[in-house]
């Protein structure tokens, strides 16, 4: 049975959500219910600036794109974090106690907080940035326990979607400024569209045979979807899922068998697991380098071309591109 961002469920990548999880989770709603919020002060907000709490940066980055300076938004989860791992704080709850609207990823991205956000939609505005997506663009992979994979983001044009979400969600919560939105979802979308086309033009330069993208876990799906690049995690979809020693081994054979010149780490997930695929190669009698690191789950730092949507995708596309055409040295 598959689960639309918003819909009831019980399950996780990782199975069912674990007692000590669920635990946290009523402690955490309890508190949220203890916050002594004046909630009449969000209920006129069309002469002051929108509190919003975002969970990713990726999510904080595209409602600040659609809000522009009619948003303050608080990011809970920073450079280099993984969300499928992540689990609120008591100031976590504290900034989602004091938001007008809470925005975030949807089709369980955010692990062990999905109750917490699904819990908080019955006193609260929260919106999936993926809830216009349509179900049939989703992709659905057998061992994610019937669930979708929420990594939509490298598709660009799901990307867009999940823009036009943050457009109609603040123009109905204000809708006085609703053609602002439009006006900045518009030139967004516009910067969206030369942002495909420059992964498209940039993916066509890479030898077809050689278009294997490996990294250490299952993110890129939709990108090799949209993209035309066959994807290997080495992990699942979810990084809770650990890699054992014969994934290790079969990734290795495979990178042995295709003559896969790189594979890549990510930004929010520890490069150990890549650094034993890469022994594992070496030891085969062929050598595969670490063709850079990528950003996954999460923007660079802050004031980076990294830290934006557009320019982690640039980033990322250029890195796979210079590994695997094959300019630079391989082993490292």
């Amino acid at each position: 049975m598959s689960v639309r961002p918003g819909d009831k469920a019980t399950g996780t990548s990782g199975g069912w959500l674990p007692l000590a999880i669920a635990g946290i989770v009523l402690i955490l709603v309890s508190m949220l219910a203890a916050c002594s919020v004046d909630r009449s002060r969000h209920l006129n907000i069309s002469n002051r600036a929108i509190r919003v709490v975002a969970t990713t940066s990726l999510v904080g980055d595209l409602v600040n794109n659609i809000g522009g300076d009619r948003v303050e938004v608080v990011t809970l989860m920073g450079p280099g974090i993984d969300p499928h791992l992540y689990k609120a704080r008591e100031r976590d709850v504290i900034h989602m106690a004091d938001a007008d609207i809470i925005f975030y990823g949807g089709l369980h991205l955010e692990g062990a907080m999905t109750e917490v956000l699904e819990k908080l939609a019955r006193r609260s505005p929260t919106a999936p940035v993926t809830g216009s997506i349509p179900v049939e663009e989703l992709l659905s992979p057998q061992n994610y326990h019937g669930l979708f994979d929420p990594h939509v983001w490298f598709d660009v044009r799901l990307w867009m979607k999940a823009a036009d979400a943050v457009r109609q969600n603040l123009a109905a919560l204000d809708s006085s400024h609703a053609a602002l939105y439009r006006t900045n979802y518009e030139t967004y979308l516009e910067r969206l569209e030369e942002l495909h086309r420059y992964v498209l033009a940039q993916i066509g330069t890479i030898p077809e045979n050689r278009r294997i993208l490996i990294t250490a876990h299952d993110a890129f799906a939709y990108f090799g979807r949209a993209y035309g690049v066959r994807v290997i995690g080495l992990q699942g979809i979810s990084t809770a899922a650990e890699a054992g020693a014969a994934d290790v081994r079969d990734l290795a054979e495979t990178i042995v068998t295709h003559r896969i010149p790189a594979l890549f780490v990510e930004s929010s997930v520890p490069r150990q697991s890549i650094e034993a695929v890469q022994a594992a190669v070496r030891s085969r009698g062929f050598s595969v380098s670490i063709g850079g690191e990528l950003f996954s789950d999460a923007l660079g730092t802050k004031g980076t071309p990294e830290g934006t949507y557009i320019g982690m995708i640039k980033f990322n596309v250029d890195t796979i591109v210079a590994a695997l055409k094959g300019d630079g040295e391989t082993g490292k």
